[in-house]
């Protein structure tokens, strides 16, 4: 409890230093990049009290999510379309939430300095869970600015060998002049997980009466896993620097009808853009006899295992803009780049010396044997690719808006890659109602990334031929702001998936396969009474292969009022659902999720009950998570075979604004 006494003193202590603050003059404003030329475009500051409960519940990722039950742990989107390209570092994709990238890293021009400071925990002593995140930002002057930013996971977790140690932070700077414009961030993390391959007995979870054996219940700490001494350790670093230099004029215009400003109006860009990657996996076993019991293979030693592998990339791009908008007849914006990247990785050897597949004694001073094995040193392999892009746009104006990029590739493995991608949105009014319509897809033709052709370790290895995944997606949205509805629909054809099959082991499927999606929301408001709801249905030509839920569906009902006028406050409920389906499961060894056949997941309600607050600054939450545990909805809590959510959980979050 006394957590919960410091998260109230400073929150005490927080309403007081604001009681008297007069509130910052100008309105701060925050942008993003877009790839892979570093264009600009705006999002919202996230101050927001909607929903802040959500940061620290990663299945409020998607309408539907799995993870392995601990915050900070590897997972994975249930909803198709939901689910990123593979990475060429295939081990990174389970922490993508938590990862920093040039798309999605926030700039900010907040004319005066912003610290955003956040503590999130729970659980009790044994299992607790705390997030710690801050972030600055400010502004040397009106053109440059500076910031920083760290986040720190503790969790022990709620099972057995399961806790989650993850750091990352990042520095970052822009400068946006009239004719120069530069942006640069630094991220590094490292994220270190326990594994426990999952428990070992679902009767704890299925059936708790069958081993309790009237002692009043257990705890889920006790409940036995597969793993005791094993870890995964994901570490990484990213450098990216983009600028350019505007061509273009000033013309005179005038501001209130009476003061005259010199206007930059830019006509022609030229772009560099430079961005370096390290990655490094490792996945240590220690108990022996575990190591050889949970993994069907094993090919280089019985005593354990200690996996590693690499990877480094180097990525320039040149590219020129002609910019839409500084004449009448600019209705478009054109682009045109040019990207080569360097890769290497570096993976084990899968060779042993046929002098060392007998493991030779060596008599020691003492007269005992020293037994042991020699394997050759790490293979690197390296990749040199290089693509030619092109990007028409139009942006302004709200009648028609439209993106579209196409990319080719002409050297290395992505030689004759072809990449397509669009958008085109419209607005009009329907008897004075607001009618937003956006239409989308995408055809792609791209070689495998790298592990999914070669990987090496202790207990999976593989080298596999693979043809260029084809993929074609095209699908449609339809929006009315006035009643808060949205619909999107969409279908994509997928040849020669690549996916992870039933043996933990990458598996390509020549065949033509589909996958539709349909995705409704809709918001209700009736005066304090609240209620958002959203439902996903998919479906799979061929479940064996992708496995999906039919039906996912979100629910949250809150009531929204203020109390003395200063804290808004709102207290409700929600739940997430998903039909019963063949889930993929986790393989700690290759930090992958591949197909199975023997338990099915799903059915169960998922509820939590909070009360989220604001008030000025200061945004707040308590929130008793999966609180219908035992109550209704049954046992099969499983967010897939394995891994159960966490039990009943008290939590708590404190987010403050500290702009000067």
């Amino acid at each position: 409890m006394n957590r919960f006494w410091v998260f109230v003193v400073l929150l005490l202590s927080v309403h007081t230093l604001w009681a008297d603050k007069k509130e910052p003059v100008g309105e701060p404003y925050a942008w993003r990049l877009t790839q892979p030329l570093g264009t600009p475009y705006r999002v919202p500051i996230d101050t927001l009290i909607d929903n802040f409960y959500h940061t620290d519940l990663p299945i409020m990722n998607s309408t539907a999510y799995t993870y392995t039950g601990n915050l900070g742990g590897p997972s994975i989107s249930k909803i198709f379309f939901d689910r990123p390209d593979m990475p060429q570092f295939m081990f990174k994709a389970p922490y993508e939430y938590l990862i920093t990238t040039p798309s999605n890293y926030t700039y900010y021009n907040t004319r005066l300095p912003m610290t955003l400071l956040s503590y999130l925990f729970g659980g009790n002593k044994l299992k607790k869970q705390e997030d710690l995140k801050a972030e600055f930002s400010g502004n040397v002057n009106k053109r440059i600015a500076v910031a920083a930013g760290i986040q720190y996971i503790l969790s022990r977790g709620s099972y057995d060998h399961q806790a989650t140690k993850d750091m990352s932070w990042q520095i970052a700077g822009s400068y946006i002049g009239d004719r120069y414009q530069l942006h640069l961030m630094a991220n590094t993390y490292n994220f270190v997980n326990q594994e426990n391959g999952g428990i070992s007995d679902d009767r704890f979870i299925l059936d708790p009466d069958a081993v309790e054996s009237g002692q009043g219940g257990f705890d889920s700490q006790t409940i036995p896993v597969y793993l005791s001494d094993a870890y995964n350790r994901v570490r990484g670093q990213n450098y990216y620097l983009t600028h350019r230099y505007n061509l273009g004029f000033y013309k005179t215009e005038t501001v209130d009808d009476t003061t005259e400003v010199e206007v930059f109006t830019p006509v022609t860009s030229f772009i560099h853009t430079i961005e370096y990657n390290y990655n490094m996996r490792r996945f240590v076993n220690k108990s022996a006899k575990e190591d050889t019991t949970y993994f069907e293979n094993t090919y280089f030693t019985k005593d354990g295992t200690n996996d590693l592998t690499e990877y480094r990339s180097l990525k320039n791009t040149l590219g020129i803009s002609l910019l839409e908008g500084f004449n009448k007849y600019a209705k478009m914006g054109l682009s045109a780049y040019l990207t080569h990247e360097f890769r290497q990785y570096s993976l084990m050897s899968d060779a042993i010396p046929p002098a060392m597949r007998v493991e030779p004694s060596i008599p020691m001073l003492d007269g005992k044997a020293y037994s042991y094995t020699l394997r050759e040193s790490h293979k690197a392999y390296n990749e040199n690719v290089l693509w030619v892009g092109a990007i028409l746009s139009k942006q302004q104006g709200k009648l028609l808006t439209y993106n579209v990029g196409a990319s080719l590739g002409l050297v290395g493995v992505d030689a004759g890659a072809v990449k397509i991608d669009g958008e085109i949105q419209t607005q009009f009014n329907i008897k004075k109602t607001a009618v937003q319509l956006r239409a989308y897809g995408f055809f792609k033709n791209e070689a495998p990334s790298f592990y999914y052709r070669r990987y090496v370790s202790n207990h999976f290895i593989w080298n596999n031929n693979f043809g260029k995944i084809r993929k074609f997606r095209v699908g449609g949205e339809f929006r009315l702001p006035r009643t808060n509805t949205f619909l999107n629909i969409g279908v994509e054809n997928v040849q020669n998936y690549v996916y992870f099959g039933n043996a933990g082991l990458p598996v390509q499927d020549d065949r033509i396969l589909q996958v539709f999606s349909a995705t409704l929301r809709q918001k209700v408001k009736w005066g304090i009474f609240n209620l958002n709801l959203e439902a996903t249905y998919q479906k799979s030509s061929d479940s064996k292969v992708i496995p999906l839920p039919d039906l996912s569906a979100y629910g949250q009902m809150y009531l929204d009022f203020k109390i003395a006028r200063v804290l808004q406050v709102q207290l409700g409920v929600d739940c997430k659902y998903h039909t019963s389906y063949y889930a993929e499961v986790y393989q700690p060894a290759t930090l992958s999720f591949h197909t199975q056949d023997k338990m099915k997941v799903g059915n169960y309600p998922l509820m939590n009950a909070y009360a989220n607050m604001k008030m000025k600054m200061v945004r707040f939450y308590i929130m008793y998570t999966h609180f219908n545990q035992g109550l209704f909805g049954g046992n099969n809590y499983y967010l897939m075979p394995g891994y159960p959510h966490n039990p009943a959980t008290l939590q708590f979050g404190l987010c403050v604004d500290f702009t000067n």
